[in-house]
């Protein structure tokens, strides 16, 4: 018994220091990836899920807080024709504004995994030679609501507070959206400090338009998740690298080492080449319970519903509804600023 315990012991131990190895070897990479940070933006990605945008434009429903708390929304879209959302908003602790993506909703994404074998890389990316990209992935944030309502939100956010960082996240999908968004900043309006992160995201590019991505973005983090199979979606050939789609990088891997009550969690920083064989390239990507959960939080919306919606009529003073029932609502901040300098002179003078 005695010896058991002794070999549980020397085993554990043997753990600590594996793990305390990996900690010296990614602080050693200079690498940007923050732990903190990702348990933070984690939790804006599930937050988007909300169907009910009155919790959702208020930041007080279940999601809203935590690790968010005190973050105000400055714009959120939903394009209802296409099942997509997103918000912009400002988050006081991280001094940063923080654009969220919504990622495929409840019980379609069985179908849209499945899809995703067979999405081909059939156009260019604007003004990058030789990058080719999905036009699903591309479409979702260039040619519906959702980029206009950002791109404006991201310019009367800097007229309010200035230059300050850009932080741009989402789940699955949504981190597809979220790293053409990251490039677009960057490339078409000059945006500095914008940064990604994105959860089970599946590759969006061939090798050409992943060497620009990392150019123009170099702050960008990919969390995969144990045997989380988006991230291996669609699929990468080895043999035929310049012709298949191709991960930009950096990844982080999370995987558990161990066994039992001697398990661990690891964050592996993964090498920049966007396809490191000894990350999640290392397992078969089969699971979409792995999918759903990051850091333990579950990502993903109803599972009966398909774009579903909720709306308060008191909303309506901050937004529209366009003929095709899509949602933009609106906080302008600087009036409701101006508001409470009024109303403050105004006490003031009654006293």
């Amino acid at each position: 018994m005695e010896g058991r315990v002794l070999l549980k012991g020397v085993i554990f131990m043997c753990l600590i220091a594996c793990s305390t190895a990996r900690e010296l070897k990614v602080k050693d990479q200079g690498t940007i990836y923050n732990h903190t940070l990702a348990t933070i933006l984690v939790e804006y990605a599930a937050s988007v899920y909300v169907s009910d945008l009155t919790e959702l434009f208020t930041w007080t429903c279940p999601k809203c807080s935590d690790l968010t708390k005190g973050f105000q929304i400055l714009e959120l879209i939903v394009d209802v024709k296409r099942c997509l959302q997103a918000f912009v908003g400002v988050a006081p602790d991280l001094n940063a504004i923080v654009i969220a993506f919504r990622g495929t909703q409840g019980a379609s994404i069985q179908n849209w995994i499945a899809d995703l074998y067979w999405k081909q890389l059939d156009i260019e990316y604007p003004g990058m030679e030789d990058a080719m990209v999905h036009h699903g992935f591309y479409s979702a944030y260039h040619n519906t609501t959702l980029r206009p309502g950002v791109l404006s939100a991201v310019e009367s956010a800097k007229e309010q507070y200035g230059d300050i960082p850009i932080m741009v996240t989402g789940h699955s999908m949504g981190g597809a959206m979220a790293a053409f968004c990251g490039l677009d900043l960057t490339v078409n309006y000059g945006s500095r400090n914008v940064s990604v992160m994105t959860f089970g995201q599946p590759r969006i590019g061939n090798a050409a338009f992943a060497s620009y991505y990392s150019k123009w973005v170099p702050n960008t983090i990919r969390v995969t998740h144990e045997h989380d199979i988006v991230p291996h979606l669609p699929p990468y050939y080895y043999y035929f690298p310049q012709k298949t789609y191709h991960h930009f990088p950096r990844e982080v891997w999370l995987h558990n080492l161990g066994f039992g009550l001697l398990s661990y969690t690891v964050e592996k920083v993964c090498d920049d080449s966007g396809e490191d064989p000894s990350c999640s390239r290392s397992v078969a990507g089969r699971s979409i319970k792995d999918h759903l959960t990051y850091y333990g939080v579950r990502l993903g919306g109803e599972e009966s519903g398909f774009c579903k919606i909720v709306m308060d009529d008191r909303l309506a003073a901050y937004g529209k509804v366009d003929v095709d029932g899509n949602v933009n609502l609106s906080r302008d901040f600087s009036a409701s600023v101006l508001r409470m300098n009024v109303e403050s002179n105004e006490e003031g003078r009654s006293i």
